[in-house]
């Protein structure tokens, strides 16, 4: 998948159907691409899983800014975890 269908399914996980905040959610995708190989994660483009969860983490990003608590939902850690995992068992 492109940036762009990742910004049209974030901006859809956020409900935001106006264009004024285009340039920040891509960044948002783009942090959390970077995020997310930090952990030691190599995405793949054409899993539809793995674009779920670039989407799922750049709308924590969003939604993060705004929340008194910045702790990571559990469904994106568990998420995170078990892709981890998944990657590192294929690699042993």
């Amino acid at each position: 998948m492109t940036n762009g269908d990742l910004l049209t399914m974030v901006k859809a996980n956020l409900a935001i159907t106006s264009a004024v905040w285009n340039t920040y959610l891509e960044q948002l995708v783009q942090v959390a691409r970077k995020e997310i190989a930090r952990e030691g994660i190599t995405l793949d483009d054409e899993a539809i899983d793995d674009c779920n969860l670039v989407v799922m983490y750049a709308s924590y990003l969003y939604r993060k800014r705004t929340e008194d608590s910045a702790a990571m939902p559990r469904m994106l850690r568990y998420a995170l975890n078990n892709r981890l995992f998944s990657e590192k068992m294929k690699e042993a």
